[in-house]
């Protein structure tokens, strides 16, 4: 495939939206946004590559990089009872110029 020519759209499937799991909205990833890069939480096991077809496929739009970060859980008490906050993997991306993600609506 030329450099040129563009990919084909891949239409999405249940494995893209097990990949994707919330956007994340809070006050600095609403921030980043003005910079095209924009926050989900995503299945621990996923990879770069996974999480960039299933955004181009959900959202269609083009993706130029993502961001990884997993975040692991905490050690929390509670009237001395012990619990666990689960581990949570983080992917910040990086959209093309002209491409937008509105997350006030629905996949």
């Amino acid at each position: 495939m030329s450099k040129t020519a563009t990919k084909k759209a891949t239409a999405p499937t249940a494995a893209h939206y097990g990949v994707i799991l919330a956007p994340v909205i809070t006050e600095k990833a609403t921030n980043v946004t003005a910079h095209r890069q924009y926050t989900f939480r995503v299945a621990t096991k996923a990879t770069k590559p996974i999480i960039k077809s299933a955004i181009e496929a959900l959202f269609n739009v083009k993706v130029t990089a993502v961001n990884t970060h997993n975040r692991q859980g905490k050690t929390k008490r509670f009237k001395g009872r012990v619990g666990f906050r689960s581990d949570v993997k983080f992917a910040i991306v990086t959209l093309a110029e002209g491409n937008t993600i509105d997350m006030q609506t629905g996949v």
